[in-house]
């Protein structure tokens, strides 16, 4: 087990973070490598800032039925090609 990190390791990790894919070493090796490199601590905060912004958007989408449904009308109305 390796604790030093390349950033773009610590990338993946942060990511990986931000989705609560990481382990908990993963996330102490992140930890270790965000105490020493400023610029993944900066991707870091934006990655949390832009997670949150995300989350707090509430944004929703149609759902397959509704998508079908508009694919369907646009068709029919000749907005779209038959072949998407």
């Amino acid at each position: 087990m390796k604790i030093f990190l390349k950033c773009n390791e610590a990338a993946d990790v942060c990511n990986k973070s931000q989705y609560e894919e990481a382990g908990l070493w993963d996330k102490i090796t992140l930890a270790v490598h965000l105490l020493m490199c400023k610029l993944c601590r900066n991707y870091s905060k934006q990655n949390v800032k832009l997670t949150q912004t995300i989350k707090s958007a509430n944004i929703k989408t149609l759902c397959s039925e509704e998508k079908q449904r508009l694919k369907t009308r646009m068709q029919q109305e000749g907005n779209i090609e038959s072949k998407v």
